[in-house]
């Protein structure tokens, strides 16, 4: 059963979700990713976005609020067993979100959603639907992505970067992307399967004692580390290649300066990776995704030239 609070004397157990803790279970501080990466698709299109704007704000709010927060509520609500032993403040356990209401905004958030998709158009409508079936298999037995921190990483990686970039694209020109957008899309995607990673430093006790196979918690702090580090750098390494075979060497050169950075705080990470993923995650993913737009501005040129 949901762990709930006990209702002071006089007063009833509520009923009803109030918008606040609907705000809570959607996770608003996790929808940048996608929101990024769709902005990254649309720039990267080479479309006149001043005559698609409907196409912008309709994709970002998809990516953002409505996918993405639909896919906190679904983990929030399979995982609500394990939060009211490890984290009862949580909207759920706590009883903020009474009864099944966590499931009811789950679902109403994946109709909602494919009914933007469907006005956004056919590619953006079946992109929204492989994220939504992404989004439930991550968190709902009997697969439950997540149990896996291979499998699990790499759809939150794809889902959150390289799908919304993708269905920009095929929003803004009404066709599927160019092959040399998909490469970078896909590689970003990759790259993020070490993003996934780093957040699972904070959790790797709690993570064995569920069993839960994150890497951290699989291969220990150090390996787990490392592997983030390399898929990371990688990804960026094969878009730099990438971007400089397409003649686009200042473009190349600037994301190979990120990267630099980048491998330089890998460094101090690989030391104490325990204490110091939250600080490289901070700096290195905003430094990852600046050269997102880096090389999103670079395909633009290129489709458009």
């Amino acid at each position: 059963m949901v762990a709930r609070s006990l209702p002071k004397s006089g007063q009833r157990t509520a009923t009803w979700p109030t918008p606040a803790a609907v705000l809570e279970l959607l996770k608003p501080i996790t929808w940048f990713p996608p929101m990024w990466a769709y902005g990254c698709g649309m720039i990267a299109s080479g479309a006149d976005l001043g005559s698609r704007w409907t196409y912008v704000a309709g994709g970002v709010l998809l990516a953002g609020p409505m996918i993405c927060g639909t896919s906190q509520a679904v983990n929030d609500w399979y995982d609500r067993h394990v939060d009211a032993i490890n984290e009862p403040h949580r909207v759920i356990p706590s009883g903020r979100m009474p009864g099944r209401w966590g499931l009811w905004v789950a679902i109403a958030g994946s109709l909602l959603s494919l009914g933007l998709a469907a006005f956004l158009g056919l590619w953006v409508f079946v992109a929204a639907v492989v994220g939504l079936v992404f989004a439930w298999i991550y968190s709902m037995p009997p697969l439950r992505l997540k149990q896996d921190g291979w499998l699990g990483n790499a759809a939150v990686g794809l889902s959150y970067e390289t799908l919304p970039w993708l269905t920009a694209v095929a929003a803004a020109t009404n066709a599927f992307p160019d092959p040399r957008t998909a490469l970078i899309a896909l590689l970003y995607g990759i790259g993020a399967h070490g993003i996934m990673t780093l957040n699972d430093f904070k959790a790797i006790e709690g993570d064995r004692q569920m069993g839960i196979r994150s890497l951290p918690a699989r291969y220990g702090p150090h390996t787990a580390a490392v592997l983030a580090c390399i898929t990371m750098a990688g990804a960026q390494i094969a878009v730099i290649i990438a971007l400089a075979a397409w003649d686009r060497p200042y473009f190349a050169a600037a994301i190979a300066g990120l990267t630099l950075v980048q491998v330089g705080c890998m460094a101090r990470f690989l030391k104490d990776p325990i204490v110091r993923a939250v600080w490289y995650s901070a700096i290195g993913v905003g430094l990852y995704v600046t050269g997102m737009a880096i090389a999103a501005f670079a395909l633009r040129g290129l489709v458009s030239g």
